[in-house]
Parts: C-alpha cells; structure tokens; sequence
C-alpha cells in the first residue's frame, strides 16, 4: 500500500522564505524541477540573487522586489528544448499542510499560466498525480 497523497494537475503551495501564500502550481511530471516566474533576476557578486516576483493574480505580490542566498547556477532544458543557465535559490515550501527544503530555479516564465512550476524531483517518492483532478489541497 502506498503512502504517497494523490495531488491533481494543479495546486497551491507557499514560499516561507518569499512570505508566498497559495500561489497557483502547475504540478508537471514531464519538469524535472521546480521553477518561479520572476523578472529582473540578477546575480550580485556576493553570491546573493535579486528578482522582482510577477503574479498577477495576486497583486501584494507582483513587482515585490526579492534578495535570496545563490543555492547554485544550474543548467536547465526549458519547455522549448533551449538550454539555460538559471540561478537557483534553496526554499521551504508549505504543500498539503507538511513543510518541504526544496530548490527553485528562477526564470521568466511569462508565456506560461501559473507562476509556480513544481516539477518530478520534489514530487518524487511523495505524491502521485490525478490529471483529472485540480486544487486538491484546498480540501485538506
């Protein structure tokens, strides 16, 4: 028997660090790693990464300008096969009532719907995806 929950497609899930609540995820296994949508990202040279948040679904967010610890440059294959060199930050993320040390890359994800992607690596050995079901943790 499996101890892993069922999620759908599509959830929320908070940022502690970023003071970010229940922002809309697309949960995609084809992802091997999660991403947030943010512009203006820079890297300065003390090792620390500067990003203004853009979600305007939630507008005390959008614009917020950010400043993180560099977890690390990392290579990533975006969803149009380019390879980029995208910084990467180490978060605590609030998903389905349990707190998870998780890292994001940061990228401009404006052609995309949801600010948040949340991709296989942090899925994996938790949770099983329902494609036919959305928000599954609002009913926790």
């Amino acid at each position: 028997m499996s101890t892993k929950k069922i999620i759908g497609r599509r959830e929320v899930v908070s940022i502690i660090e970023l003071e970010l609540n229940d922002i809309d995820a697309k949960i995609d296994t084809g992802a091997d790693s999660n991403a947030l949508h943010c512009d203006d990202i820079v890297v300065d040279e003390h090792n620390y990464v500067h990003f203004k948040l853009l979600d305007e679904v939630h507008p005390s967010y959008h614009g917020k300008q950010m400043k993180m610890p560099l977890y690390k440059l990392k290579r990533v294959k975006s969803s149009n096969g380019e390879i980029q060199l995208r910084p990467s930050i180490k978060v605590t993320l609030q998903f389905f009532g349990k707190r998870y040390k998780s890292v994001i890359s940061l990228t401009n994800r404006a052609d995309m719907k949801y600010p948040m992607l949340i991709g296989r690596r942090f899925l994996s050995k938790r949770f099983l995806v329902d494609v036919s079901q959305d928000y599954l943790t609002k009913h926790i």
